[in-house]
This record gives C-alpha cells, sequence and structure tokens, in this order.
C-alpha cells in the first residue's frame, strides 16, 4: 500500500511531465501561430508589428489572392492524391493478402526483395521513371504522377497489410477454404471487414505522403499539371515587385489544410490500426 505522502509526490510529478508537455505542445505551435496571425495582417501591419503580433486590422486579402493562385494547383494535387492513396491501398491489400494467407513458393523472398522499396530514396527512381513515363506518354501529366506514386507506395501499403494480416487466425481462412470458399470470397466477405483499422493506416500514409510530396511534382509535371506544393514554391520563390507574405502564408495554410483535416479526423484509427499488427509478423 501507498502512504500518504506518496500522493502528493505523485501529484508533483504528473503536474511536473503535463508542464514540460505543455511547454513541448507550445513552442511546436509558434510557427503556425506566426503563419495564421500573418496571412490575416495588411502588409503594413507586416512590415510594422512583430511576429506574434494581433493584426491592427484583420483581413482576408491575403487569402484571397492566395486561392486565386493556388487554386487551380490544388485540384491537380487532389486529382493526384486520390486515385493513387485509393489504387495503391487497394493494391497493397490483395498483395498483403497473398503474402500472409495464400503463399507460394519464392514468396518470402518476393517480399523480402519488395521491402527494399520502402529504403530506396526518392532520388534513385528519377531516372527509371522518367524513361518509363515517357515511353508509356504520361511525361508531365496527372496520370504519369498518379502512376509513380501509386507504384512507389505499393511497398509501403503491401508492407502494412501484410503485418496486419498474419496477426488474423489462419483458422478462419481453413474454415472458409473448408466451406468452399474461393479467394476472393474469403477476402471480400472475412479479410476486408477486418481491415479497417490498416485501411486507415495506409490511406492517412499514403495521402500525408503524396500531397506533401515535392521531389515527384516538380520532377515529372509542368505547367497546368503541377500540384499545389509545386505552386507555393513558385509563388514564395517567383513572385515580382514588393513581397506579400500574407499571401505566402495564406498560401502555405492552404497548402497545409488538407493533411490538418485528415489527422484531425482520423488521426486516431492510425495510432490503432498500426498497433493492432504488432503483435507477430
Amino acid at each position: 500500500m501507498h502512504s500518504p505522502v506518496d500522493k502528493p509526490v505523485l501529484s508533483l510529478s504528473r503536474m511536473a511531465i503535463h508542464a514540460v508537455l505543455l511547454i513541448a505542445v507550445l513552442l511546436y505551435l509558434v510557427p503556425l501561430v506566426v503563419m495564421l496571425l500573418t496571412s490575416f495582417k495588411t502588409p503594413e501591419d507586416i512590415t510594422t508589428g512583430n511576429l506574434l503580433s494581433w493584426p491592427a486590422v484583420i483581413t482576408g486579402i491575403g487569402w484571397v489572392k492566395a486561392w486565386g493562385a493556388v487554386s487551380g494547383y490544388f485540384w491537380n494535387s487532389i486529382m493526384i492524391t486520390v486515385p493513387a492513396v485509393l489504387i495503391s491501398t487497394a493494391i497493397g491489400a490483395l498483395n498483403g493478402y497473398v503474402l500472409s494467407m495464400w503463399r507460394f513458393r519464392g514468396s518470402q523472398l518476393f517480399f523480402g526483395l519488395l521491402l527494399f522499396g520502402c529504403f530506396l530514396p526518392f532520388q534513385t527512381v528519377l531516372l527509371p521513371a522518367s524513361f518509363t513515363l515517357g515511353k508509356l506518354g504520361l511525361a508531365s501529366t496527372t496520370g504519369g504522377l498518379v502512376l509513380v506514386h501509386v507504384v512507389y507506395g505499393l511497398a509501403f501499403t503491401t508492407l502494412f497489410f501484410r503485418n496486419f494480416y498474419v496477426s488474423i487466425p489462419d483458422a478462419l481462412v481453413k474454415a472458409a477454404r473448408l466451406d468452399g470458399a474461393g479467394f476472393f470470397t474469403i477476402f471480400r466477405r472475412i479479410i476486408l471487414p477486418m481491415s479497417t483499422p490498416i485501411i486507415m493506416v495506409c490511406l492517412i500514409w499514403q495521402f500525408t505522403q503524396i500531397w506533401n510530396d515535392f521531389l515527384f511534382g516538380v520532377v515529372f509535371s509542368s505547367g497546368d499539371s503541377q500540384p499545389i506544393t509545386v505552386a507555393l514554391n513558385n509563388l514564395v520563390n517567383t513572385s515580382t515587385g514588393a513581397k506579400e507574405y500574407n499571401v505566402d502564408m495564406a498560401a502555405a495554410m492552404i497548402a497545409g489544410l488538407p493533411t490538418l483535416l485528415v489527422y484531425v479526423v482520423a488521426g486516431k484509427y492510425f495510432v490503432r490500426g498500426l498497433t493492432a499488427g504488432a503483435v507477430k509478423g
């Protein structure tokens, strides 16, 4: 049993931990607060005030100009990210299902080779991907970027699904086979209903990686097919005349809002899904 003296000590230690965490959160949020405040300031207010000062006059002109500059590229990113996320997640689910429950000769070797894709830096695939897209006639197109992101993301989605599926009891699949269920019937009626946590992990992971990508976007797209990350870089670095920091900050906030929204809405599923497949495999 704990003595009454232990309770204040425990309370003080908990308060100290909370205080440290609160300070860390505040420091982490400072850049976001600066961006948000600056986006609602006038250019004159930015030059006269400090970074954390409240706007003397709150105005949304920076957001209007920013949206006018990046709106087309924002929808480009939507058209690139959504199909790439859905396709890579669907194929990764099938790959993980096969590698965990329908093993074939050489499946472990195949899985090991596939894992190399998780460790390949983006730069190593630029030349072969450029050559392939050129041969397919997809260079500098939205479809080409979708293909690149699907292929590059398959190693990760396959790994996630495979590690999750090996934790599912083999007896379920064996019983379904005895009842005459086939490959796709087992996958559709038994495996998929249990896959919600890992599906959310893959959706969030792929959405974040693809939406925030800059290298593939700047190499494999041009002109009106560029994603918002490239457009944001062009806006910040190629503007002429007086620097409009309120527009730059508003554009950066627009570019970051989708991923922020995804994590706010589905962040708990991401952690739950990562831990769900960590028991074995």
